[in-house]
Formats: structure tokens, sequence, C-alpha cells
């Protein structure tokens, strides 16, 4: 048996297989088609590939938990408004979609809310409440709380959109000076130019540890920003980890090094804040791990566990109530 995660994102799909155990069995990675339809054909051959590597087949499938942007109705199983994946249409049924196609149950959840429960399942052995900051085209988060998913309600995690800087960059949700447009990925991307075969971020921080000043500054720019945004999440959720993820986190040591120090700047004038040691809360997911994919897979056996409860307890009270 085998539980199934699918992570779709704009550019890539990623599927993983767990195990009973939540162990890793195969992931891969195949470029997103655009559409509901062409979303359906790269998780099918996604699905194929994984299928190819470890033997095993679709009947071997228990669940399938799928991750994907836009407005998700976990309930309907449908997704709308997933403009980066080119899905415009109301309500397109994806988890029906796939269920039909592999022959298994299939729940949907929003792409940062698997990433949180993956980046749970990972990392959060020691601890109750979690927080997953997604550095991407955009900025949001993701929670586990009391060892639960926190799903909240219409705008849960777009912490991207917290306005920061009084008349700052205008930002695409209408309002100026969002976190979004200073520390996500994309902001990133602009800050500096790439060079042949090294992407912008990579030439911006290697700039500044040769000693470039300008470099050195537009770094410190960037920490400073990403740390109050883990700040706020840290005041406002209490997280006991706060796990980064995305693209950027392929900068490894130097990214993670200046946000702990920006995070320590910004706690020095205050006593509350040093008392909340902030700087030891956060860490970098791995980028060679699959979180949400993971994420996904779990969601799937979760629900396919309480599925199974609740239909046991439906034919117990009808043997007892017969």
């Amino acid at each position: 048996m085998a539980y199934l995660g699918l992570d779709i994102g704009a550019t890539n799909a990623k599927a993983v297989l767990l195990s009973d155990g939540g162990d890793g069995i195969a992931d891969v990675s195949v470029p997103t088609l655009p559409g509901g339809d062409g979303v359906v054909k790269s998780a099918l051959v996604a699905t194929a590939e994984l299928f190819a590597t470890t033997g095993l087949t679709a009947s071997d499938l228990v669940s399938i938990g799928i991750g994907v942007p836009g407005v998700v109705d976990s309930a309907a199983g449908t997704v709308a408004h997933a403009v980066n994946l080119g899905i415009t249409a109301d309500r397109y049924p994806l988890a029906a979609r796939l269920s039909a196609e592999l022959g298994a149950p299939a729940v949907l959840a929003n792409d940062l809310d698997i990433a949180a429960l993956g980046a749970y399942h990972l990392y959060g052995s020691d601890v109750n409440d979690l927080a997953f900051i997604s550095l991407g085209t955009g900025l949001a988060a993701g929670f586990i709380i009391n060892g639960s998913l926190y799903a909240g309600h219409g705008s849960v995690g777009e912490i991207g959109h917290i306005p920061v800087v009084e008349n700052g960059i205008p930002c695409f949700c209408g309002q100026r000076g969002c976190l979004e447009r200073y520390c996500s990925g994309s902001a990133l991307d602009k800050l500096w130019p790439a060079l042949p075969g090294v992407p912008a971020p990579r030439a911006l921080f290697e700039a500044a540890a040769a000693g470039n000043s300008e470099a050195v500054a537009l770094v410190n720019q960037y920490c400073y920003h990403l740390a109050i945004a883990i700040r706020n999440l840290i005041l406002t959720t209490g997280p006991q980890l706060v796990v980064i993820g995305g693209g950027v986190v392929r900068l490894g040591a130097p990214l993670l090094n200046g946000v702990k120090a920006a995070l320590t700047e910004l706690a020095a004038p205050s006593e509350f804040l040093q008392s909340l040691n902030m700087a030891d809360r956060v860490i970098l997911a791995d980028t060679d791990t699959p979180v949400a994919a993971i994420g996904a897979a779990i969601m799937g056996r979760d629900f396919v566990t309480d599925l199974n409860k609740s239909q046991n307890e439906n034919v117990l009270n009808q043997l007892v109530n017969s």
C-alpha cells in the first residue's frame, strides 16, 4: 500500500509515494501543463513515473493528496482562480478527476497548508506549533497549531500583504509597501542582475560575501524585511519552530545567518523580544526534500483514516439502532 502526494505548482508538479509508516518510497518532478486538464495530465505523468520506478500500480494506492495554489474548497475538492496554473474557471473538480483516473479517494488543499503539514512531519517531532513560510513569487505562510493544521478563513497566512513600508512599493493587492514586495523570492530576483549560469539571488549573495558594499546593503535589507515577517508570525501565532521554504532557501547558510542576525538586531532594544529567542526558532527546509508533496500524501492518509473511522461508526450505529 502507498499514499500518493502531489504538489502542483506553476512550473513543476512534484509527486511522492509514502509508505504506511510515513517513509518516502520515491519522488519525481515533471513540468506542469496549463489549465485544469493540463494539471490532471501532469499529475498522471508524474504518477506513472513513480509507478515505473517502484513497480507499484494504481491498485496499490490508498489515497491521493493534492496541493495547489488558488482558492480551494477542500470539502468539494475544487479549485478556482489558480491563475498561475491556467485555471480561470470557477470550481475545477480536480480531486474528482484524479480520483476517477487513479481509482483512489482524493483530497485537495491549499499548497501552503500541505507544505506546513510536510514540514511538521519532517521537522516538528519536538514541537506542537509550527509555521512554514514560503518564499516564492509571493510570500505566504501555513500553520500547525496544537499539532493540527490551522486552515482559518479566507485570508489566513497571507502575510505578504501586511504593509511594512509607508507609501512603499505598490503591490498587486492594491496596497503599498507590502512585505511581499520586499522579501519574497521575486523581490530578491529584482535586487541584483543575474550572471551567466548564476541566478540573481546567488549572484547577489556571492557579491556580498566578496565585500561589495552595495550587495551587502541589499542582502541586509532583504534579511531585515524577512525578519520582520518572522517576528510578526511569532508575535501573533507563537510557533515554536519557523521553517523557511521555497527556492530562495538554496542560498543556504548565508541566508539563514542573515535572517538570524536581523532577528537579533530587531530584538536588541526590547527585553521582551529578547526573551522570545526568535533567532533560535528558525530553520531552512531541505531543498532536496519535496516537503509539500510529503504533506499532501500525509493529508491523503489522514483523510482516508478519518473516512474509514466515520464509516465504521455509521455501521456500528446502524447495528445498535437496528
